[in-house]
């Protein structure tokens, strides 16, 4: 199940030769792939193309009339690997994931796959995470392109832009016989525009013709000597090739004129940002039209010298426009510009922030500066963009700050990982403080308020590997997490293969919460839904015992606090060796909200008798000490004043987003808290029973309440 479906969006990839295509980046991309004649596609899900994922495995049905192969990889390594079926055969293949964090697993075989070099085209989709909206580490996939010799494209954010860059980096890497990213920013995933579609391509060679003759080219494997020739082979033979297929098919474009002082040089996906900018300087008009030379970078590696020269020659000053740090592209260009002793002057980090996203108020600042330092007149007497800071100091916002409190990231409302951290905060007040090695997933939000647990994360399912230089003689356990997609990622093997191999003695908790959850709830190995493409409902228990753990422990229902608390403190104080497993299972609430809300929703529409509970506090119980809240952090409990002058503080409260999971009633359970929580039940379309028992109920209530009011002491004003 994911976090959508394009079951519809994706009828438009059928779409033909010269029928206009409209829609979001992520199905143009895909639609590229389908035109130009791809083999085989695969992939791990991540932001920002996580919803590539979503869209291939929808369109599997497309895919299969052209003789397509799909499959969601194990890991990006996984993917990495499959590109090996363009080693020695005239396939197209293509593989995508979010970088770097992916193609930090994708390493060892990307390696390899570039110094073999490539027979097919090998596309690698790279969804460069980067800036103010990622989740991840702040790195750059340029990095990779250059250590590996691996092509990279960073096309202009627009559909044509995209769709030209996918088509011709198959081309190039067939030239070129090198593997080629197409690098997309989370904008260029979710831009929306139309393109002239052509139509869809079979293979010309297929998966299974290379099965049925197999070919072997000991040249292109990376053994020695072989492997000491690749790199000639790669500086002598590919990149030239290279070269000269981006000058033949001018993949770099020029705008703006010919001549002048000065001139921009930028990634093809600062485009649209740096068009922000100039017109906000009154140096560009909505039509894309600039005063100022540009060279627009849609391959950024390998840089084309004579195209650099060729744009530089005759001007002052150069602006490099690049994102991210180092400056690997402006280092380039200086020693290109000094080789030529061509001294126009490349400016870049000195007016643009060494680090972080280039947003459009950056773009604009920056290039002001640039601007004021080599060609003032053209700024003519324009006064000085507005301070964005300068909305901060407001006293409006100021005055904000101070009563609405910070809103860190958190679990959704009614997570079955949050009762997982209320267990482990019950059971720490017990035992003490541990260790706690975090993993990559939702599950990362226990670090933040109100849990405030874990130490490190270090990759996705290593939170167990992380944490075993702490295998020592101690009277306390080091604890590590890692979710079930974590775990069939890489956690199997390299956390809980590698604890039980070494005799580890700490507590390795996996979340199960039945999906790929943060990445779009796509399924996965233990995943108990049934999927008519895939291999579900296999168990992590099994597994973990399969590679030798013998303290196994499964909680079927996560929100039993009580449960949960019992059971890590068991794995805390137990004499058993080796690595106690704990396998906490409760399908995510998101997932199982995305699952059950339409099938409720037409119950109740057909006329059904349907029940939702909800949760609540009474306020008259609540003694507002608030210390549900602080072992809960649910978004649906919140505090409210009461009119009770006894109660200084407000009390707690459960507003309307409460998903009933009870939660939060088994946490006052648990911590020994109080009786002040309450379960209700809204019954649709009661029956006539519902009906004369909500009669009777309302009656006895109504006369309780009159009789306490009767007996109340009223003191005169």
């Amino acid at each position: 199940m994911a976090e959508r479906s394009f079951a519809r969006e994706v009828e438009d990839l059928r779409l033909g030769a010269g029928e206009e295509f409209k829609g979001e980046g992520i199905l143009a991309i895909t639609k590229a792939l389908l035109q130009s004649g791809v083999s085989y596609v695969g992939g791990y899900q991540g932001a920002p193309i996580s919803h590539m994922m979503d869209v291939l495995s929808d369109a599997a049905g497309l895919m299969e009339e052209l003789g397509v192969h799909f499959e969601t990889s194990a890991s990006e390594a996984t993917a990495a690997a499959m590109l090996s079926a363009s080693v020695m055969y005239p396939i197209r293949g293509a593989v995508a994931w979010k970088s770097t964090a992916g193609t930090n697993v994708a390493s060892d075989a990307l390696s390899n796959l570039a110094s073999g070099g490539v027979t097919g085209g090998a596309v690698i989709i790279i969804g460069e995470d980067y800036g103010e909206g990622s989740s991840i580490m702040q790195e750059r996939s340029h990095a990779y392109a250059m250590k590996s010799q691996i092509w990279l494209m960073d096309p202009r954010p627009n559909l044509p832009s995209v769709v030209h860059a996918v088509e011709t980096a198959f081309e190039l890497s067939e030239v070129s016989n090198t593997p080629v990213m197409v690098e997309v920013r989370i904008r260029t995933c979710h831009v929306h525009g139309s393109f002239i579609a052509k139509d869809n391509k079979r293979p010309s060679y297929t998966l299974r013709e290379a099965l049925e003759s197999p070919v072997r080219d000991t040249g292109r494997i990376v053994l020695p000597p072989a492997s000491f020739t690749h790199e000639k082979e790669k500086i002598e033979k590919r990149w030239p090739a290279a070269v000269k297929f981006i000058k033949e098919r001018k993949l770099n474009e020029r705008f703006g004129p010919e001549g002048g002082e000065v001139g921009i040089i930028l990634q093809g996906g600062m485009y649209n940002g740096v068009m922000r900018a100039l017109q906000q300087l009154g140096l560009a008009d909505v039509y894309g039209r600039s005063a100022i030379p540009l060279y627009v970078m849609n391959v950024t590696y390998p840089i084309v010298d004579d195209e650099i020269v060729a744009f530089c020659e005759g001007k002052k000053a150069v602006l490099m426009v690049e994102e991210g740090q180092p400056e690997y592209i402006e280092q380039s260009l200086n020693t290109i510009l000094r080789r030529r002793d061509l001294q126009t002057r490349i400016s870049g980090k000195d007016v643009f922030p060494q680090a972080g996203e280039y947003t459009a108020p950056v773009m604009a600042s920056s290039i002001r500066k640039f601007i004021d330092l080599f060609a003032r007149p053209m700024l003519g007497n324009q006064p000085p963009l507005p301070d964005p800071s300068a909305i901060l100091a407001d006293p409006k916002v100021k005055a904000l700050n101070e009563v609405v409190p910070a809103r860190p990231p958190g679990f959704c409302t009614g997570c079955p990982e949050r009762p997982i951290f209320a267990a482990m905060k019950l059971v720490e007040k017990e035992l003490g403080q541990h260790h706690v090695a975090a993993d990559i997933g939702c599950h990362l939000f226990s670090i933040l308020p109100p849990f405030n647990i874990g130490a490190t994360t270090m990759g996705y399912g290593l939170g167990p590997a992380s944490a075993s230089a702490f295998n020592v003689a101690s009277d306390k356990r080091a604890i590590s997490i890692m979710g079930d997609g974590g775990f069939w990622h890489n956690g199997l093997a390299s956390s809980v293969g590698n604890a039980v191999f070494n005799k580890q003695d700490g507590v390795i908790l996996v979340v199960d919460n039945y999906y790929s959850a943060a990445t779009g709830g796509q399924d996965i190995l233990s995943s108990r839904a049934f999927n008519g493409r895939r291999e579900t409902n296999n168990s992590i228990v099994d597994a973990v015992k399969g590679v030798g753990a013998k303290w196994v422990r499964q909680i079927d229902r996560t929100y039993d606090v009580g449960k949960m608390r019992d059971v890590l403190r068991e794995a805390l104080t137990t004499t058993d060796e080796g690595p106690k497993i704990i396998v906490a299972s409760s399908e995510c609430s998101l997932n199982k909200q995305r699952r059950v809300k339409p099938l409720f929703a037409k119950a109740v529409k057909d006329g059904k008798r349907m029940i939702k509970e909800r949760f609540g506090v009474d306020a008259d119980v609540c003694t507002g000490d608030h210390a549900c809240i602080r072992l809960s952090g649910c978004p649906s409990l919140s505090v409210k004043h009461t009119d009770d002058p006894l109660k200084d503080d407000p009390v707690a409260a459960v507003d309307n987003s409460c998903v009933g999971c009870g939660n939060c009633g088994e946490v006052a359970e648990a911590a020994v808290l109080c009786p002040s929580f309450y379960r209700a039940d809204i019954i649709h379309n009661p029956s006539a029973w519902d009906l004369r028992i909500a009669r009777w109920r309302g009656a006895l209530i109504g006369w309780l309440q009159r009789r306490r009011k009767a007996r109340r002491i009223v003191f005169a004003a």
